[in-house]
């Protein structure tokens, strides 16, 4: 933790905060920021999008508490278009969740039901897995470089290699291996290799599956809190507003002063 001063009193500053995905993101930044001198305390919550700093305002400041975070992969928006940028998330998070899920269901199908398979269907297993993993789970990939820059890993680490590997070794078992030579007496992709153990398997469908439901979760998470947050400021609206004096006339709370 870094040390400060004492010629100023500490002030408090919450600052939102987007991209965080697991835990170790929070940890990474909350470390991050008490190391700024002049910080007294910094706590991350996770399930808010939010860290909350203690500080001198005499040796620091809100803009290089921003910096920081940047410099760590993650973005702190205007406090004034905080809702503005929630509600952008949830939206790009959903559009990414509907054409996973339209894109992957077929994938699924014609990969594990036989009755449905068809000559050459891992071609159409790539083209309708391919955009589902580098569109719609773009947002682990980035994560991972960022990840990766800084030499640590985190939950979208593992997404982002398993979802790659899975997608490159069918790509390579399509290209160069003769998967397509499958016959739909096969049960494809997550069946392993077949009896005649010399044509490689496919496993895009995996890599949609995994994408889609880690998105499914994050959407959920997402419109969750979006909720609780609408409901606290409407609770925080309830709450007085104006205080009454000795005189009868009432003023703003936060006009009034000790004595």
């Amino acid at each position: 933790m870094a040390g400060s001063t004492n010629a100023s009193p500490l002030e408090r500053l919450d600052l939102p905060i987007e991209g965080m995905t697991c835990a170790a993101c929070a940890t990474r930044i909350g470390k991050g920021l008490s190391k700024i001198d002049g910080v007294s305390q910094a706590d991350v919550n996770l399930a808010a999008a939010r860290a909350t700093v203690h500080f001198d305002p005499a040796v620091t400041s809100r803009a290089e508490f921003a910096e920081k975070i940047e410099s760590l992969g993650y973005h702190v928006p205007e406090v004034d278009r905080r809702d503005e940028a929630e509600a952008e998330y949830t939206h790009t998070l959903g559009i990414r969740l509907l054409v996973a899920v339209v894109l992957t269901v077929p994938t699924v199908a014609i990969s594990m039901v036989p009755p449905l398979m068809f000559t050459n269907w891992q071609w159409v297993a790539f083209a309708l897995s391919t955009p589902v993993v580098f569109y719609c789970g773009w947002g682990f990939h980035r994560a991972a470089l960022i990840n990766l820059r800084h030499g640590t890993a985190t939950m979208d680490t593992l997404v982002s290699m398993g979802t790659l590997a899975a997608w490159a070794w069918s790509t390579v078992a399509l290209f160069f291996l003769n998967a397509a030579d499958q016959t739909s007496d096969s049960m494809g992709g997550m069946a392993g290799m077949s009896s005649g153990g010399d044509t490689a398997h496919v496993y895009f469908e995996t890599a949609g599956v995994i994408i889609s439901l880690i998105l499914l979760g994050k959407w959920f998470e997402a419109r969750a809190r979006r909720r609780s947050g609408d409901a606290l400021r409407k609770l925080a609206e309830l709450g007085v507003k104006t205080a009454r004096l000795e005189d009868g006339t009432e003023i703003p709370l936060e006009e009034l002063v000790v004595g």
